[in-house]
């Protein structure tokens, strides 16, 4: 691996580790909302992403890209159907952090991995070893058993994970840059959620942007959401699928802290079982992984000296 490839992977990691950290206090900025339907919220955060990833575009005089992007009809249809996911993500998230089920969107980040490492195998030929199976049946065997603790399909859990992972494994193939990416993403929802913006002012009398409270956390959904996703983007073009979700545990573990702790969601004995089972396939699949890479880099140094 040469200088420049190791330097973009160091640069994907740090990534990853902005947009995990910045997703796992969500929680907080939508409880911040709390009484605004979850639909205005996914409109707002939508269009004032769009000002926000534009705004820093322009200054960077980058706006030539997402011309490019938008000339392109294959990219627009990579585009579409990633937003597509992305949406469904955003709209069911911000309902169950708005019902008191952080707890569910918390395991639904964590099994995401799962589906990393499913999407990994299926389109992009990786496999994995005996330890690595292991973990994934440790996984699957906590999903069992959240199942049997909330009483059926964990549901929010399952289309978070679902729809998060479809989106990350298009935006991977999509050949566009991170922040251009995000741009066209947004600008392909803008329509929607402006009509809607529009639509609901005028059906609730335009109470939530009369608010200066919940005017100013709206507005901060979009830089929120976007930088998130900008780090997010960029890292899912300079790591493999399996090592962001190495990764990704830090945003849902930070969700599971403050349902806990400071939203007080009630954790039983068997939800607490799966969540530990989940934590150890994480921690099984993370040492197999950095085992492997330990043993790429030992190689890849007998070839240099040799």
């Amino acid at each position: 691996m040469s200088e420049g490839e190791q330097k973009d992977i160091r640069r994907g990691v740090t990534a990853a580790l902005g947009a995990y950290l910045m997703w796992g206090l969500f929680p907080l900025l939508f409880r911040a909302l709390e009484g605004v339907p979850s639909t205005v919220i996914v409109a707002n955060r939508i269009i004032w992403s769009l000002i926000f990833v534009y705004a820093i575009l322009y200054f960077q005089r980058r706006l030539g890209e997402v011309a490019a992007a938008l000339r392109n009809p294959r990219t627009m249809l990579i585009i579409f159907s990633a937003t597509a996911f992305l949406t469904v993500n955003w709209l069911v998230y911000v309902w169950a952090v708005e019902a008191g089920q952080v707890l569910a969107t918390s395991f639904g980040y964590y099994i995401n991995p799962l589906v990393n490492v499913v999407l990994g195998m299926v389109f992009l030929g990786e496999r994995q070893n005996r330890q690595q199976w292991v973990a994934i049946g440790i996984a699957v065997i906590a999903v069992a058993l959240q199942a049997q603790a909330v009483g059926g399909l964990p549901w929010i859990s399952l289309t978070l994970a679902g729809t998060f992972g479809m989106y990350g494994f298009i935006r991977k193939t999509v050949n566009v840059r991170s922040s251009p990416g995000l741009a066209v993403e947004t600008l392909v929802l803008f329509p929607f959620a402006i009509g809607f913006a529009i639509y609901s002012a005028n059906t609730s009398g335009g109470s939530y942007y009369a608010d200066p409270w919940y005017l100013f956390w709206l507005i901060a959904t979009g830089p929120a959401t976007a930088g998130a996703l900008m780090f997010f983007a960029y890292a899912a073009r300079q790591l493999r699928l399996t090592t962001i979700g190495m990764i990704q545990y830090i945003g849902p573990s930070i969700q599971f802290l403050i349902a806990v702790f400071l939203f007080h969601e009630e954790i039983t004995p068997t939800r607490l079982i799966s969540f530990a089972l989940i934590w150890l396939s994480l921690v099984v699949y993370t040492h197999d992984s950095l085992r492997q890479h330990q043993k790429r880099r030992r190689a890849q140094e007998v070839v240099a000296d040799g």
